[in-house]
């Protein structure tokens, strides 16, 4: 499932309990992402998927959520 592989890189990425980070959780404000790991969070998520993301579609995931949609309409 995508949800579970973004769950444990963001855990990795951002040094957290993988039962911490739940769909409705807001990068910034729930998991403390800042602008630096939201860089680094988008390449590991890029890596692990082989897909390319957009600035304009990155600057627009700001929840758990987010990216599971973006990457389930692009695979």
């Amino acid at each position: 499932m995508v949800f579970d592989k973004i769950r444990a890189i963001i855990a990795e990425e951002l040094g957290i309990e993988e039962d911490t980070i739940e769909l409705e959780s807001h990068l910034a404000d729930d998991l403390g992402a800042d602008s630096l790991d939201a860089v680094e969070l988008i390449m590991a998520i890029e890596e692990e998927f082989e897909v390319e993301i957009d600035d304009t579609d990155a600057q627009a995931i700001k929840t758990v959520q987010d990216i599971v949609d973006y990457l389930e309409d692009v695979l």
